[in-house]
């Protein structure tokens, strides 16, 4: 917890949470080249995120600022490379006083929203997204897969079109038409004549392998086991699952379990976002690299705003509509 309060730095420290705002952490696959480079050098926050990540894996920061897009897009480089440039934005944010009520990330980015929320420290944060990382290369690589982003058709259709596809689940509940589909090469190629024929459009996902899938078991029980030996600490702010659809619940067991599963398991992305929209969230700023989900806000909730911070520009336009609001 002490470390959380070093990256917020000294500013707005007593700063009230604003009860109509979520922070929403970007995940894999939102990675580019420079990402974060503008705000470190804009915002001492930012920079403490990026000297905790460097402290832990040597080289991090320069990553992310230098790093080709081939070197950014191997899992074990874009986990941590993404996490820092999340908690980056998050804590830049914080620092300029705006303090959400609630937290969310898009499976890696579960990791930043659980820091920031003070269930991890930074340091903690970043050596779990290189033990997430590491497991999942491992399992792409004995049990290779494919995804695809199955779009223009409802989750119970792709949960149909996938079971006759062979060895494919859906995993990414995205937005109501946008469901992620994950297993074998082979299961997904079939998968895209399926979903032709029912009038859908299936889009290859640039990943290495077959994420929130069966096909990570290994990476799970690797996971519990790293958790078991460093526990999460109950989050100051009620931080959402993927898991489950709903806020993180119970001792730390149970959370390392929630936590642990993910990686094995389907994010339930439309559940947590309408969850939060049940609970007074109108609000919803993506942390982090791109706007993916930023879009996915859009397609999914009506009546609220969206907005994405990453540059400073974006940091200051975010500032002004809120709190301004």
């Amino acid at each position: 917890m002490g470390e959380v309060a070093t990256v917020a730095g000294e500013k707005n420290t007593s700063a009230r949470a604003l009860p109509n705002v979520a922070f929403l952490f970007a995940g894999q696959g939102s990675q580019k080249p420079g990402m974060g480079r503008e705000l470190c050098e804009a915002s001492a926050a930012a920079r403490a995120v990026f000297s905790a990540a460097d402290s832990v894996r040597p080289g991090t920061s320069d990553q992310c600022f230098t790093g080709t897009k081939e070197e950014l897009s191997l899992t074990v480089n874009t986990q941590p490379c993404v996490l820092a440039v999340d908690l980056a934005a998050a804590e830049a944010l914080r620092e300029r006083g705006v303090v959400p009520a609630a937290v969310a990330g898009h499976s890696l980015g579960e990791l930043g929203a659980l820091a920031f929320a003070g269930a991890l420290t930074p340091k903690g944060a970043f050596r779990l997204a290189v033990e997430r990382a590491t497991l999942m290369t491992a399992c792409c690589e004995a049990h290779p897969g494919a995804m695809r982003a199955v779009l223009k058709l409802e989750p119970s259709k792709v949960e149909e079109l996938a079971a006759q596809a062979g060895e494919a689940w859906p995993v990414n509940y995205n937005s109501p038409l946008q469901t992620v589909a994950a297993g074998s090469p082979e299961a997904c190629e079939a998968l895209d004549g399926l979903v032709k024929a029912a009038r859908g459009r299936s889009v290859k996902v640039a990943v290495s392998g077959a994420f929130h899938s069966p096909y990570m078991a290994d990476a799970a029980d690797g996971l519990a086991t790293w958790l078991g030996e460093h526990p999460l600490a109950q989050p100051a702010v009620p931080c959402w699952s993927n898991l489950t659809g709903g806020p993180y619940e119970g001792d730390a067991a149970a959370m390392a379990q929630t936590l642990a599963n993910q990686v094995s398991h389907p994010v339930r992305w439309v559940d947590e976002l309408r969850g939060m929209q049940a609970a007074g969230i109108d609000t919803f700023v993506e942390v982090g690299p791109g706007h993916t989900l930023t879009g996915l806000v859009r397609h999914t909730l009506e009546g609220v705003t969206a907005i994405c911070v990453e540059t400073p520009d974006q940091l200051d336009a975010a500032v002004s509509q809120i709190l301004e609001a």
